[in-house]
């Protein structure tokens, strides 16, 4: 189905990542988009498989582990809420195939891909980046660092201007390598589950 044929379809922000953990950051960015952008009416975190050439050994969180996190992090918010679909499609999963696999399933909805300024100026290396665009749409926001020309900007592809939270996972992984407390950074509830997969970790090597 095409956009243009979504009528009054609700609409979904398909928002993927490892999200080796979710942060504040990610939740912002969901919350912004459902409630503020008047693009979505729901965002989904698309939990997607390891890459294992991206593999970070300092703080590595299994599917299960970064699956409960995130239900953790989204608990209670109606219009934030998890898809574990990647986790169950053959490897590699690329998006153009989740597109189509929820597209078919949940025929009442329209799917849009959310990805940052960053990925955006390689989108063309994507895997059928023009089915992408034109079957469904890409929502893209700010990233420090990365400028968009918005006028220049695709049929089919919308500019969020959502605001820009400089925070990554990878700082959060490297803080909680150092031992520091990090629960500033993290939603309710996750500070909390890390510390105990730690601990786990912990008695694990003994």
């Amino acid at each position: 189905m095409s956009r243009d044929s979504a009528g009054s379809q609700k609409r979904i922000a398909l928002f993927g990542g490892s999200f080796c953990p979710v942060h504040n950051g990610h939740l912002m960015l969901g919350s912004w988009l459902a409630r503020f952008s008047g693009i979505a009416d729901e965002v989904w975190f698309v939990l997607s498989a390891h890459n294992p050439l991206k593999a970070d050994v300092t703080y590595l969180l299994s599917d299960s582990e970064r699956l409960e996190l995130l239900k953790i992090a989204t608990e209670g918010d109606t219009l934030l809420k998890v898809c574990d679909i990647e986790l169950k499609m053959p490897r590699p999963s690329y998006t153009i195939n989740t597109l189509d696999y929820l597209s078919e399933a949940y025929p009442q909805y329209q799917f849009k891909w959310v990805v940052g300024a960053d990925n955006w100026l390689e989108f063309e290396k994507w895997k059928d980046y023009h089915r992408i665009i034109n079957d469904y749409g890409v929502i893209v926001y700010p990233r420090p660092g990365y400028e968009v020309n918005t006028a220049e900007l695709p049929a089919g592809v919308e500019w969020a201007d959502a605001p820009q939270v400089d925070l990554s996972s990878t700082f959060i992984r490297r803080g909680l390598a150092e031992g520091k407390n990090m629960k500033a950074f993290l939603p309710a509830g996750v500070w909390t589950r890390l510390k105990d997969f730690s601990s786990r970790r912990d008695e694990i090597k003994r």
